[in-house]
């Protein structure tokens, strides 16, 4: 299959390269509707590019008006399709590209295929493939080489499976504890750290032979309003814009970043007007591209995403972003009105064709750059998750680890009984994987998952089996998971503490107390391996915990 869809890539480029004179360019030769279909990336469901799943089949008739993904492409002349797990796209590795292969034979063009594999707590691409613990458990190591390594890998793995666009990294600058949707996504609250670490990942990523995709810009690390659910607005100073905020993209910029993702987010001392950046000719067009020199791809963040929707309708977004300079469309919330409404705007005199052009030019270069018209498909079988990748995927999260607190480690006995409880969900069993690494290691282990709001008779059952070692995970701890941790701190006996995301949290607990920044299986073993003993805690804050922990702050010991 994979030969075959290969030969008929190859016969179709040489069919092309035969038929036109070498001065056409690929745009002239297109019809408004395929350019305008360029500009877009969405989602459809299923498995595989023309599913008959009749689940996947009626959720894309209900969302997108056809049955499955090969319709939305030729309906559409899509320029690019975004992967989700919820959408059942990335079930396995095989299955994953097989559909890359069935969408990319799908579509004249080649499509980029993207997801947001940022790793840590935030990934659409499941084990087998390889599970870093993502960037701030990378800025606790402080490495660029780690960084650059961990793109690598993940973008060789990303592309092997077809997705030869991942929106990563996250070059946002989180300074703000509060901020409820970046946090773990971010290296640090340090410019310098993130702009290094971000650089190095960025060339990481498309050595790996993926596009990278910095985001969000100009910057959504200060605020404490999710663009999801509303409009964050950034105060920041001009001058504290270019301290704080624009550091790290200009690294990706000098990087040779081939993606940059706008953030919804309103920041009035670089655009007055109240709009969002996405919106914003001053912020994309004046200081992204005429500014800071960038002349790659510019894809929006979704644009079904309360951030952008709140001020303008749907009809009007895609018009309005693409006249502040965007290239991309990303994720419309109704992709017929967006598609359609942008046409309109060509030919009512509103968006000229030569604007279009522009874009089509971007992405169709991006597209050459990293080979597509000289080969779109994968292997069907594609290899991830070798036991090299896994090491290095290990070494990141060992090295992470970050020791706050500490009254009980390294352990100088090994406990015959384990308790582990705490946060964990049905599509994240984080006790359960923990429990793993600690009965590997010969402790009887008993697990008493609680969610992110254990209840009383759930924390009345953790501290009636209390025993030798009890572990509890936290995830941005709510009052109710402190309460689990004091109850079993009262019984006397030994408590860990593993926070699986930001370390803010520390402040509101007490005792032994490690940040993991990640619920990865690899970052879930390094903690193991520090409580046991067998690691020597390295990791230091790359935040700070106001009032409590200083920006660097890290316990360590010898082993």
């Amino acid at each position: 299959m994979a030969k075959r869809l290969h030969l008929i890539g190859l016969v179709a480029a040489l069919s092309v390269a035969v038929a036109t004179p070498a001065s056409a360019t690929e745009e002239s030769r297109m019809s408004l509707e395929e350019k305008v279909g360029q500009l877009f990336v969405t989602y459809a469901y299923g498995a595989t590019a023309d599913t008959t799943d009749p689940a996947h089949v009626a959720a894309n008739r209900k969302e997108l008006g056809v049955d499955n993904a090969k319709q939305l492409i030729e309906k559409y002349h899509l320029g690019g399709v975004i992967y989700f797990a919820w959408a059942g796209n990335t079930a396995t590795p095989a299955q994953t590209a097989g559909l890359s292969n069935g969408l990319q034979a799908a579509s004249r063009l080649p499509l980029l295929i993207s997801t947001d594999q940022e790793h840590g707590v935030v990934y659409r691409v499941g084990e087998p493939a390889t599970q870093f613990p993502g960037s701030m458990a990378l800025g606790a190591t402080r490495s660029p080489a780690l960084a650059h390594e961990a793109g690598r890998i993940a973008g060789g793995e990303l592309r092997a499976m077809g997705i030869n666009q991942n929106y990563a990294p996250d070059a946002d600058v989180n300074v703000n504890p509060l901020n409820p949707v970046i946090g773990a996504r971010s290296f640090a609250e340090d410019p310098g750290l993130a702009a290094r670490l971000t650089a190095a990942q960025v060339e990481g990523y498309q050595r790996g032979g993926v596009v990278a995709t910095a985001k969000h810009f100009p910057g959504h690390g200060d605020t404490n309003v999710d663009s999801h659910t509303g409009i964050p607005v950034i105060n920041h100073s001009r001058e504290q814009w270019e301290r704080l905020d624009a550091p790290p993209f200009r690294a990706a910029i000098g990087s040779g970043i081939d993606s940059i993702m706008t953030g919804h987010l309103v920041v009035p001392a670089l655009d007055p007007s109240g709009d969002p950046a996405t919106l914003s000719k001053p912020i994309i067009t004046g200081l992204l591209r005429e500014k800071l020199g960038f002349r790659g791809v510019v894809v929006t963040d979704s644009l079904g995403m309360a951030g952008v929707r709140q001020k303008y309708g749907d009809a009007r977004v895609p018009v309005l972003a693409l006249k502040a300079g965007v290239d991309q469309l990303l994720k419309p919330p109704n992709i017929d009105l967006a598609y359609n409404a942008v046409l309109k705007a060509v030919r009512d005199g509103e968006l000229t064709e030569a604007r279009i052009d522009e874009s089509v030019r971007r992405i169709l270069k991006l597209k050459r750059q990293r080979g597509l018209f000289a080969n779109r498909y994968v292997d069907p079988n594609p290899v991830v998750g070798v036991p090299s990748s896994l090491r290095a995927a290990q070494d990141v999260a060992d090295r992470g680890v970050t020791v706050l607190r500490n009254s009980a480690l390294p352990l100088a006995d090994k406990p015959a009984k384990d308790l582990v409880t705490g946060w964990g969900t049905t599509a994240e069993p984080a006790p359960a994987k923990l429990a793993q690494s600690l009965t590997r290691r010969g402790a009887a282990t008993t697990v008493l998952p609680t969610g992110a709001k254990p209840t009383q008779a759930q924390i009345d059952a953790a501290v009636a089996v209390a025993t030798d070692l009890n572990v509890v995970i936290t995830n941005n701890a709510s009052a109710e998971q402190q309460q689990l941790v004091k109850a079993l701190q009262g019984t006397g006996k030994r408590v860990v503490v593993i926070g699986v995301r930001e370390p803010y949290e520390a402040a509101s607990l007490t005792g032994t107390y490690l940040a993991t920044y990640s619920y990865a299986r690899p970052a879930l073993e390094a903690a193991v391996r520090v409580v046991y003993g067998e690691v020597s805690p390295r990791g230091k804050l790359p935040v700070t915990v106001p009032g409590h922990f200083a920006f660097g702050h890290g316990l360590t010991w010898r082993i």
